[in-house]
């Protein structure tokens, strides 16, 4: 096993934010997140533009990226992750992938979190 081809340029710093429970907020639950102990990581950050999607009969694009980085068992779906070259907020959006089983590459994909009209 030789090193994913998207490893060879992991330069994106993101720092993590982990689930730390469920409050309901007027009735809404929302996430509430605790910063994680361990150090900011670099990773890959592969947007491709975005994913096209219809939301009550109109086509929005999704903000969505790949991401390959070190292995880290702290990050799992419903994590928090921050863009630190611009404060960007993205989630975690499926459980991610241990590349080959080995404890040394992890792959996921998330989705900006962002405030729209």
């Amino acid at each position: 096993m030789g090193r994913p081809p998207q490893a060879a340029s992991m330069t994106t710093p993101l720092k993590l934010f982990i689930v730390a429970g469920v409050k309901k907020v007027n009735g809404v639950p929302q996430k509430q997140y605790r910063e994680a102990e361990a150090p900011v990581f670099m990773c890959s950050f592969k947007t491709y533009g975005g994913t096209e999607k219809l939301v009550n009969g109109i086509q929005v694009i999704e903000d969505t990226a790949n991401i390959v980085t070190w292995y880290r068992p702290d990050i799992g779906s419903g994590c928090k992750v921050e863009r630190l070259t611009d404060g960007a907020s993205f989630e975690v959006i499926n459980e991610p992938e241990n590349i080959d089983q080995r404890g040394q590459f992890l792959s996921f994909k998330i989705r900006r979190l962002k405030g729209g009209a």
